[in-house]
C-alpha cells in the first residue's frame, strides 16, 4: 500500500506534487520515462479535484500507477458507480466541495506557524494567539468528514465501499478520541477518554478554550479563603476599595491570559497535532477523502474533454470527443487495441485533434518513421499516457480501447551526456537502454525515440539492430521512432515488426499514423519555418556584407534566440523573417 500522502508532507505546508516515482525495479515508471512521457503536463490535464489532498492522492497515482488488473477494475467499478447514480454522486460531491473549503484549517493546525499572542496572522500559514480557534476548526474539519459519510447509505462498487470504511475506521482511533475530547494532560503524556479509564493518575484536563470555568473558579474560591481568614479592605465593596483591589487583580488577569495560554499551547496543541501529523489513522482517512475527490475529477475530466477551450458556439452544435474506460484484458504480454485515440493532453478541448486507431498485439515490433514535425513523438506519447491512465482507473479520449496491464511503462528519449559520466551521448544513451532491457519483461510497454545517436551511420545500424533484436526475443512489444529508414528495411526483411509511417500532404502533416515506411526528409522546410535554411544564411551574410562595405550605415542587428526556441536567428529584413 503507498505511503500516505499526509506522511508525505514533511515540509511547512502541504504540497501537491510530493510522491515521487519509484526505482526502475519497483515502480510501473520509473522517473526517466515520467519526465519523458511529460507526466506533469498529464497531471494538469486531468486534475479537476476540489481539494488539496485529492489532488496530491491523484498525483500519486500518476507516479505510482496500479499494478494489479483487479485493484484498476475496481477503481474502474466505483467510477461507473458513479455515472450511473447521479444521487451518490451529488452527494460525494457536495461532501468533498466542504471538504475543500474546510481542509485549510486542518492543514492550519497541522503546520501552521505560531505568531505568540500578539501577533497578527499576514499568510495563510500563520496562527495568532494561541491556537485554540484553529484547533477546534481543525478537528471539526476531520469529525465533519466522518459524520457526513456515516449519513450515506454504503455503495456498491468495492472500491467506494473499502473508502467508506477507511474514513469510518477512524472513530475506532485515539486520535478521534482526542478530537472529540477530552483531552487529559499528565505526568505520563496526553490521555485520551478510553486511556483516562484505566489510568488514577491526576492529571488536567484540556479543552480548546481560554476561558476555563473551573479554574477562574478555583482562583476566586482562592481569593475568598485569603478574605475570610486574613480581613483585609481589598474585598471590601465600596468605591475607596477599588483602587486598591485593582492593583491587585488587573496584574492576576493579565499573568492569567499567557500563562495558561501558553502553558494549553504548548503542552497540548503542539504536541496533539505532532500526534496527528504523524497518525496512520489520520493519514488513511485523508487518503480516502482524496480518492473520492479523485474518482470525481476523473468525470469532470472527461467532461471537459469534450468543451472547446475557446469558443463562442452554442455547445450542442460542436462535435463530442468520446471517453471510455479501456477494458483490460489478462495476457501474457502487453496488448494495445485503440480505436481513434487521442493525445490525452493535445486533445483536450480541441476536437479538431487528429484520432488514430493502433493495434500491437503479436507484431512485438512496431517502427514508426516519418520527417520531424510530422507527429510520431506526439503519437507515442498518447500511446504511454493512454496507458498511465487506463492503470489508475481513468478514462482516455478514444472510441474503444482494450489493454492489458503493463508491469512497466519505458520511453527513452535522446539524452545529453554529462562531463561526469565520461561515456559520451552513445554511452549514455546505451547505458539508459540497458537499464530498459534487464527491467523489462513481456508485459512492458516500450518506446525507443532513436537509437544509438553519437556514433558513425555503421555502428548505428549495428548497435541498433542488436538491441531491437534482443528486445524481440526477450518477448517484449517495443515502439521504435527512427529517421532510418534502411533500419526499418532490415527488419521489414526479416519479417519482424510492423512499419508505420505519419503521413504527409503537399508536404504539410496530416498527424495520421498509416502503413509504410518513410523516405524523405522535411528538414529544409523546417529550416525554412524557424528562419535558419540555407537561403536564410546566405541572406543575412549578403546583408552583413552590405552594412560593412557602408561606413554610415549601422552595425548589423545582433543575433536573436528566435520565439521558436531554436539556434540564433539574426533579425531579418520583412521578407527573411519568420512566419
Amino acid at each position: 500500500m503507498s505511503q500516505p500522502v499526509l506522511q508525505t508532507w514533511t515540509g511547512a505546508w502541504p504540497v501537491i506534487k510530493s510522491s515521487l516515482p519509484l526505482s526502475i525495479s519497483e515502480g510501473v515508471i520509473d522517473q526517466n520515462a515520467f519526465d519523458a512521457i511529460e507526466v506533469d503536463a498529464l497531471f494538469n490535464a486531468v486534475n479537476h479535484a476540489s481539494t488539496t489532498i485529492g489532488q496530491a492522492v491523484l498525483y500519486r497515482s500518476l507516479t505510482q500507477p496500479l499494478q494489479a488488473l483487479d485493484a484498476i477494475q475496481a477503481k474502474q467499478d466505483a467510477v461507473k458507480e458513479l455515472q450511473e447514480d447521479p444521487a451518490l454522486k451529488a452527494v460525494l460531491e457536495r461532501i468533498v466541495q466542504q471538504a475543500a473549503e474546510d481542509e485549510k484549517n486542518f492543514y492550519l493546525l497541522l503546520f501552521g506557524e505560531f505568531l505568540g499572542s500578539t501577533g497578527t496572522a499576514r499568510e495563510e500559514h500563520e496562527i495568532e494567539g494561541f491556537g485554540y480557534l484553529q484547533y477546534r476548526r481543525g478537528v471539526r474539519f476531520m469529525l465533519n468528514l466522518v459524520e457526513e459519510i456515516s449519513a450515506i447509505t454504503t455503495p456498491k462498487s468495492v472500491y467506494l465501499q473499502a473508502i467508506f470504511t477507511q474514513i469510518l475506521s477512524f472513530t475506532a482511533s485515539r486520535d478521534y478520541s482526542l478530537m472529540q475530547g477530552p483531552v487529559y494532560l499528565s505526568e505520563q503524556g496526553i490521555h485520551s477518554k478510553e486511556q483516562r479509564e484505566t489510568s488514577w493518575i491526576p492529571a488536567i484536563i484540556f479543552k480548546p478554550r481560554l476561558f476555563k470555568p473551573l479554574l477562574i473558579s478555583l482562583v476566586f474560591g482562592a481569593l475568598w479563603a485569603v478574605a475570610h481568614f486574613f480581613p483585609t479592605d481589598i474585598f471590601k465593596v465600596s468605591v475607596e476599595a477599588i483602587p486598591t483591589a485593582a492593583i491587585f487583580l488587573v496584574p492576576m488577569l493579565l499573568a492569567y491570559v499567557p500563562i495558561v495560554g501558553g502553558y494549553d499551547r504548548d503542552h497540548a496543541i503542539i504536541p496533539l497535532r505532532n500526534d496527528y501529523r504523524q497518525s496512520q489513522a489520520i493519514g488513511e482517512s485523508l487518503d480516502a477523502l482524496g480518492q473520492l475527490d479523485e474518482l470525481l475529477s476523473f468525470l469532470r475530466y472527461a467532461e471537459a474533454y469534450s468543451v472547446p477551450s475557446q469558443t463562442t458556439e452554442p455547445l450542442t452544435d460542436l462535435p463530442r470527443q468520446t471517453m471510455v474506460l479501456p477494458d483490460f484484458v489478462n495476457a501474457i504480454k502487453q496488448q494495445l487495441n485503440l480505436r481513434a485515440v487521442k493525445n490525452p493532453v493535445l486533445g483536450k478541448g480541441n476536437p479538431n485533434y487528429v484520432a488514430n486507431d493502433f493495434v500491437m498485439e503479436q507484431d512485438r515490433l512496431v517502427l514508426i518513421t516519418g520527417p520531424n514535425s510530422g507527429g510520431k513523438t506526439a503519437f507515442c506519447k498518447t500511446i504511454t499516457q493512454s496507458q498511465l491512465l487506463a492503470q489508475i482507473g481513468c478514462f482516455i479520449p478514444a472510441e474503444a480501447a482494450t489493454l492489458s496491464v503493463a508491469d512497466k511503462i519505458f520511453y527513452q528519449v535522446p539524452e545529453i551526456s554529462q562531463l561526469s559520466d565520461g561515456e559520451g551521448r552513445f554511452g549514455t544513451e546505451l547505458k539508459r537502454t540497458k537499464e530498459i532491457f534487464l527491467a523489462s519483461s513481456a508485459k512492458s510497454l516500450i518506446v525507443l525515440d532513436e537509437l544509438s545517436e553519437g556514433t558513425t551511420f555503421e555502428e548505428k545500424m549495428e548497435s541498433s539492430t542488436n538491441v531491437l533484436n534482443g528486445f524481440y526475443r526477450k518477448g517484449c512489444n517495443t515502439l521504435l521512432i527512427t529517421h532510418n529508414h534502411q533500419l526499418v528495411d532490415h527488419f521489414i526483411a526479416e519479417k519482424i515488426g510492423l512499419a508505420k509511417q505519419v503521413e504527409f500532404s503537399h508536404e504539410l502533416p496530416t498527424y495520421r499514423l498509416i502503413e509504410g515506411i518513410s523516405r524523405v526528409s522535411h528538414a529544409d522546410r523546417v529550416a525554412k519555418k524557424i528562419g535558419f535554411s540555407k537561403q536564410d544564411i546566405d541572406n543575412y551574410l549578403e546583408a552583413e556584407q552590405r552594412i560593412d562595405a557602408s561606413p554610415a550605415a549601422t552595425p548589423p542587428p545582433s543575433l536573436e534566440v528566435g520565439h521558436t526556441g531554436s539556434l540564433p536567428v539574426a533579425t531579418l529584413p520583412p521578407s527573411l523573417e519568420v512566419e
